[in-house]
């Protein structure tokens, strides 16, 4: 068993951090446009945009992001994992585990109700990881819609 540190991002982190973003989104076939100047603004700056834990094991070897939401018509905050990332060589180590366990701690600590996660419909590994982590599946939502600035 490995020995598995999961605790809020850092300033010394955002160069390892920044690589592993690009990563994920590389993985998805995106080319990410992230600037280090941006990560660190969302993420430690004065007005952070995000909540990032990072896992350590000898060095920085995954991510979860969580995005704040609301449902505000029944005055209940809640929490999204925008992003689950563990290095490749470190997958099936309990990695993904230990930062999704963390990302509940930090939702419920910070007072909100319910937590949120997507993935792609054919990672039937992860919905695995997710249903045995206590998530409900969720419906498929209606239509969205988004205007870019």
């Amino acid at each position: 068993m490995i020995a598995i540190s999961i605790r809020p991002v850092r300033e010394d982190d955002l160069p390892d951090l920044h690589r592993m973003v690009t990563a994920l989104a590389a993985h998805h076939g995106d080319v990410a446009t992230l600037t280090l100047d941006a990560l660190r603004d969302d993420t430690i700056g004065e007005s952070p945009w995000l909540y990032v834990l990072v896992a350590q094991v000898e060095g920085l070897v995954g991510y979860a992001a969580l995005c704040p939401m609301t449902q505000l018509q029944f005055g209940v905050r809640g929490m999204d994992m925008h992003h689950l990332f563990v290095r490749a060589d470190m997958r099936r180590c309990g990695v993904g585990r230990a930062l999704i366990d963390a990302s509940m701690r930090l939702t419920r600590d910070l007072g909100c109700r319910f937590m949120t996660v997507g993935t792609h419909p054919e990672n039937a590994e992860a919905a695995k990881v997710y249903l045995a982590a206590g998530f409900d599946p969720l419906p498929p939502s209606g239509p969205r819609f988004r205007i870019k600035f």
